[in-house]
């Protein structure tokens, strides 16, 4: 590739901008010019060879900058091999169900975009931060502890994986 990759980002509290940095690490080690910014920064994609992009799902709701970032950049990202992630389930790493229903929430938010065909999607744990929440989010979030189950090795594999996938679109 001899353009730049853009990795973009919306976060709610931090961690899926601190995922979108190590996947812009990894993607730097293996030799490509990475940019990476909040998705609410751009203005468009000209210029770029591929794009990761990544949005927490909160309350089962995908963020809302990652939807108007698809809706105002549907003719580029049409031409450009795009992966997306999403940081969903934030307690137990072993929770079949909850991360089905995480997986089956992101696939049903990235159905309202039909002519979006991504080289590469996943779901990785989240983080519980309920300190940062603001109220009344951290009155009902009671006394759950704090949790942190991004698989940070897992992020570095699919980050690694992703431009042998760039290659065939």
């Amino acid at each position: 590739m001899s353009k730049p990759v853009f990795v973009g980002y919306a976060t709610r509290y931090g961690s899926t901008a601190e995922v979108a940095q190590k996947i812009a690490s990894v993607l730097e080690k293996s030799g490509h010019v990475v940019e990476i910014k909040s998705l609410r920064e751009v203005d468009d994609l000209d210029g770029y060879d591929a794009v990761v992009m990544g949005a927490p799902l909160f309350m089962y709701k995908w963020h809302r900058d990652a939807k108007r970032f698809l809706t105002s950049n549907r003719k580029a990202l049409k031409k450009l091999p795009v992966a997306i992630f999403a940081l969903g389930p934030t307690h137990d790493p072993h929770d079949e169900k909850e991360w089905q229903e995480s997986t089956g929430h992101l696939k049903k938010e990235l159905e309202k975009f039909p002519w979006l065909k991504p080289v590469a999607v996943e779901m990785f744990g989240g983080k519980w931060a309920p300190e940062k929440l603001k109220a009344p989010l951290r009155w009902l979030a009671g006394k759950e502890p704090a949790t942190d189950i991004r698989d940070w090795e897992a992020i570095r594999s699919w980050a690694n994986a992703l431009p042998e996938k760039w290659r065939f679109f």
